[in-house]
């Protein structure tokens, strides 16, 4: 019996592209060391890995909504859509292959009804701050921190729409060790 991934943001090893964004950002590092861009790659690659899950998450969070919420729902879709179509473009800028979404994700909790739903797109927007927080961190690309740091903001956003809740430091709430994490 194959077990059902998980929703986490890591990026599946082995994995091909699905097919990449029309426009090819400039993603070239500032760095010619391998070290840099192998872990502004890895970093790319765990984002993406991310909006991969948010694009499944929000189809099952919408699933549970009506009305504006799920309008609200669907913009989100949306957006994580958008984002994952210009991760594709920075990595194929880098000279990587964009890793695939798996085709299906395991729930961290029983989705069933609209509290629980949202409950999961807060837990969602939570998971994608800290692997776009690693990516503002993981080198010298300012344009591809700068993507990084707006995609932060835009996930504690969606994340205040749907839980009513703020961080004061989104993507540091996800780690282990932190308060409260």
């Amino acid at each position: 019996m194959n077990a059902t991934p998980e929703v986490t943001f890591e990026p599946t090893p082995g994995s091909t592209a699905d097919g990449t964004a029309g426009d090819t950002p400039e993603a070239t590092p500032a760095s010619d060391d391998p070290a840099v861009s192998d872990q502004v790659i890895a970093a790319t690659q765990a984002a993406l890995a991310g909006e991969h899950a948010c694009v499944y998450g929000y189809g099952v969070v919408g699933a549970y909504l009506s009305d504006d919420a799920q309008t609200a729902a669907r913009e989100d879709l949306a957006a994580h859509e958008s984002q994952r179509d210009l991760l594709r473009g920075y990595l194929s800028a880098l000279d990587a292959v964009p890793e695939a979404a798996s085709p299906a994700y395991a729930l961290p909790f029983t989705v069933d009804d609209a509290a629980s739903a949202r409950a999961f797109a807060g837990e969602l927007e939570d998971r994608l701050a800290a692997v776009y927080l690693d990516l503002v961190a993981s080198g010298p690309g300012l344009d591809l921190r700068r993507m990084a740091a707006d995609a932060l903001v835009a996930s504690a956003l969606r994340r205040r729409r749907w839980t009513g809740e703020v961080s004061a430091f989104p993507g540091l709430d996800e780690r282990e060790g932190a308060p409260g994490g």
